[in-house]
């Protein structure tokens, strides 16, 4: 399956290369390269480096949801759902009304206050006494992440309406438009490793996912692991929803379709999870940028093409999970 997975990856990042609206709709001939100069550096400076990018934060997301929903043993968690991705977008608005909303303020604000989601939420399931773990985590999640809206809300409300709410709007759709080679730059050495971290320690996550006096007998740096795990994870979303702005259901679907389709052992879920999470995002940027003469904004595209999917996935019950 992976390498499978491989090459579908290697045809839709081909595929895409030569997709778009110039020099001609739809399908750029490959003899531009060396006949149009201006084709030429469409192709390589600003249709490249997007393609890498939406990629990369397709991977990102996808083994982050695939993450959180082991670590935290509930199949619902993901980036949203735990106050990360509402966190960063706070930041990103307070960065944008408060502090000049200069993209590499943006960009620190939004990470910063995507580890405050993470922490919070932790910090609150441990405080609270109704339910179980499992149950304490998806109402502490669901009231940081209140919190974080309310208060991003709150700054949309006070942001000037004809300078600063334009921004924090397009932000909070999400979208690659701007995408440059200096970004990519820029995220490859926090993606990099921590993507790295979370495919070489896959094989701990079985481990990790069990319940927290099982998993101490097994092993005593049960905690430290996870922690390493959630840090990875967190800094990787923060460094990519920090450009893109907010990307949902991606964390959320494809781990699920992952575990349909190779099982629920992390040591396939989750490379599986990263290649599938790149095609699907890379596949949604594209028609986001093709399918109108303007773009549609690439999170309202994900949200919609993820919840269609994730309603097959609920109605289906022919589809069996290989142990």
């Amino acid at each position: 399956m992976l390498l499978w997975g491989t090459l579908i990856a290697v045809v839709c990042l081909a595929g895409s290369f030569l997709l778009g609206r110039y020099p001609e709709p739809y399908l750029t001939p490959i003899s531009a390269l060396w006949d149009n100069e201006m084709a030429r550096n469409v192709l390589l400076h600003l249709r490249l480096p997007r393609i890498l990018a939406a990629f990369l934060l397709g991977m990102t997301l996808s083994a982050a949801g695939a993450v959180f929903q082991m670590i935290f043993r509930n199949p619902l968690v993901e980036a949203g759902l735990l106050g990360v991705s509402q966190g960063a977008a706070f930041g990103a608005s307070l960065a944008i009304v408060a502090l000049g909303g200069r993209t590499a303020t943006i960009q620190i604000c939004a990470a910063l206050f995507a580890f405050a989601g993470l922490g919070s939420s932790a910090f609150l399931a441990r405080r609270i006494r109704l339910g179980d773990w499992v149950l304490r985590l998806i109402l502490a999640g669901i009231a940081v992440s209140a919190l974080y809206t309310a208060g991003a809300g709150f700054l949309k409300y006070l942001a000037d309406p004809l300078r600063q709410l334009p921004d924090i709007t397009f932000w909070l759709l999400g979208g690659l438009w701007g995408i440059t080679w200096l970004d990519i730059i820029q995220i490859i050495p926090v993606v990099g490793p921590c993507l790295a971290i979370l495919h070489l320690m896959r094989w701990r996550l079985n481990l990790l996912a069990m319940e927290d006096e099982t998993s101490f007998s097994l092993t005593s740096s049960a905690g430290r692991e996870r922690f390493v795990m959630l840090l990875a994870a967190v800094a990787a979303t923060a460094a990519v929803v920090s450009k893109a702005g907010q990307i949902g259901w991606v964390g959320l679907i494809v781990p699920h379709m992952a575990r349909r389709i190779v099982g629920s052992d992390a040591q396939w879920t989750v490379p599986v999870s990263m290649l599938f999470g790149g095609c699907f995002v890379l596949l949604c940027d594209d028609l986001a940028r093709t399918l109108l003469t303007g773009e549609i904004p690439l999170g309202i595209l994900t949200s919609f093409v993820g919840a269609a999917l994730f309603l097959v996935l609920l109605m289906r019950r022919d589809i069996r999970v290989r142990a």
